[in-house]
């Protein structure tokens, strides 16, 4: 009789840890985007929940979106913010001409009115 007690106690311990383990592992993903500062964090831990009902199919998608972001180059798109920087740097130079420019045709208006 006592064999059968600690049958169900080791039964009953073996299913929570599986339980528990289940959920834990769908925690990784999003424990990987909160150590990355992830701006979709939220997200993918919702997406891992829902992963749990839709038989982890959703799991492995998760671990890839949790490990494309990176703090120190985001998505890895660094030379488009190389051109980005590029680009503002010369419309502000087309902003200083143009300012220049139509500071040339006021003093010309104003000369041309005398």
């Amino acid at each position: 009789m006592t064999l059968d007690y600690v049958a169900l106690a080791i039964l009953i311990a073996v299913a929570l840890i599986l339980f528990y383990g289940v959920i834990v592992i769908h925690d990784i993903p999003y424990e990987i985007a909160k150590e990355r500062r992830h701006p979709h964090q939220d997200a993918i831990h919702y997406a891992g929940w829902v992963s749990l009902f839709t038989l982890h199919a959703l799991w492995p998608l998760l671990w890839i979106w949790a490990t494309l972001w990176r703090e120190d180059r985001g998505w890895g798109m660094r030379r488009i913010a190389d051109d980005q920087q590029a680009l503002h740097q010369r419309l502000e130079t087309v902003a200083q001409r143009l300012e220049q420019v139509q500071r040339e045709v006021e003093e010309l208006k104003a000369k041309e009115a005398e």
